[in-house]
């Protein structure tokens, strides 16, 4: 399995999203965030690597940045105020309709989950807030695998979820570790530029 142009997605017996960049236009408030947080935290963090680590949980990253800058502050805490500063920038959150269209398109006829390196609490949040969470039969995330992005278990997890074979799956991403992961799970990958390509 490999990188696909759109076809028809009724061939495939489940549809699994990822949320950030994907379904959701939150990268930029995602980079605002990372920055409010260096800037207080006092580390180097750039925004050409915060596009390469996409799909990656907020905690793991700070624990390399920890380790690689020698820098004396709590994971953890710190990922915890990255979130609340995002939460604060939730009102400026757009969908992105091309992916969301398809996600309403099969709503109900097929099983579909999101799958997605943030927390549960705040994904739910997002997709609530942009009216879709509702469409969705599974939402798996950071808090359930060991292994994250670009290790394809959360694409597994959310392909057993669904009690779909992943190979019948279909999953959509906008970073290459989240494409990497899907192809890892043997599903069929869908980068989001060409779903926007391929919109009418």
């Amino acid at each position: 399995m490999g990188i696909h142009q759109v076809n028809d997605f009724e061939k495939y017996q489940g549809l699994i999203f990822d949320c950030d960049g994907t379904l959701a236009d939150t990268m930029p408030l995602h980079w605002e965030s990372w920055k409010f947080v260096a800037s207080e935290f006092e580390f180097t963090f750039t925004e050409k690597r915060f596009y390469e680590l996409g799909g990656v949980p907020s905690v793991k990253i700070l624990k390399d940045i920890k380790h690689s800058q020698s820098k004396d502050f709590d994971p953890v805490k710190v990922g915890f105020a990255k979130e609340e500063k995002y939460l604060t920038l939730l009102d400026r959150v757009t969908p992105i309709e091309a992916v969301v269209e398809i996600a309403r398109q099969f709503a109900g006829k097929k099983p579909m989950a999101v799958a997605s390196g943030g927390t549960r609490d705040v994904i739910s949040e997002v997709l609530d807030y942009l009216g879709i969470l509702e469409l969705f039969d599974s939402l798996v995330t950071c808090e359930d695998v060991d292994n994250q992005k670009p290790a394809p278990d959360i694409f597994l997890k959310a392909a057993a979820e669904l009690k779909i074979t992943p190979s019948e799956c279909a999953g959509f991403e906008d970073s290459e570790l989240g494409m990497e992961a899907i192809k890892g799970a043997g599903m069929d990958a869908y980068h989001v530029d060409s779903i926007k390509e391929f919109a009418p």
